[in-house]
């Protein structure tokens, strides 16, 4: 499995995971690093996507807090119906069911949370995702969130997977200035020293 592009391999894996309840990702609430960003944003007409979203708590939290140009994106039906389970006004249009890396809607603001380490952590794998997030994100957008900081292993089957500082910004700096790439401050305590807060804007 190491072809991100395959739909449906990869559709089926993350399917089946949801199925059987092997969601440890899923912390039940939003992040506190991306609560904490977007209690700051002022613009609320801003369109926003959040990819690999899984039950998206923080498109819930930014749908409640009057950002209506939210969008979901996620390879697994699953979690979407889930969510519009929960989110019965969210509208269903903007619940999307497909494969990031073959996306094309552009966006003004992209959150990052536990996206990137979950397919396997190949150079081409992760120089695509780099190159598909600043494809999607409209001139000057914003690539907000957080990434994994311990030692990438070469075991490409146990997620997340991992990652540090130096290898993050060789994929994203040909695309992003970077604003912000530090130390999370205020990790959830399951996170704490284990996680990198970024904030890219794309060249």
């Amino acid at each position: 499995m190491s072809n991100i592009k395959d739909t449906d391999s990869e559709n089926e894996f993350w399917s089946n995971r949801y199925e059987e309840g092997q969601t440890g990702w899923d912390i039940g609430f939003p992040s506190t690093p991306l609560k904490t960003y977007i209690d700051q944003l002022e613009n609320k007409d801003i369109k926003i996507l959040i990819p690999g979203a899984g039950n998206a708590y923080e498109a819930e939290y930014l749908f409640g807090q009057g950002f209506k140009n939210v969008f979901i994106l996620d390879i697994s039906k699953a979690p979407l119906e889930a969510f519009q389970k929960r989110n019965p006004t969210f509208p269903s249009s903007h619940l999307l069911n497909g494969n990031f890396f073959e996306h094309e809607e552009k966006y003004d603001l992209i959150f990052e949370q536990t996206f990137f380490c979950s397919f396997p952590p190949l150079k081409n794998n992760r120089m695509l995702y780099a190159k598909t997030m600043a494809r999607i994100l409209f001139p000057k957008g914003k690539l907000v969130g957080l990434w994994f900081d311990f030692p990438l292993t070469d075991d490409l089957v146990k997620r997340p997977f991992g990652g540090d500082k130096e290898e993050y910004l060789s994929y994203l700096s040909p695309y992003f200035e970077t604003v912000v790439f530090e130390k999370c401050y205020n990790s959830i305590e399951p996170r704490k020293g284990k996680e990198l807060f970024g904030i890219f804007q794309k060249k």
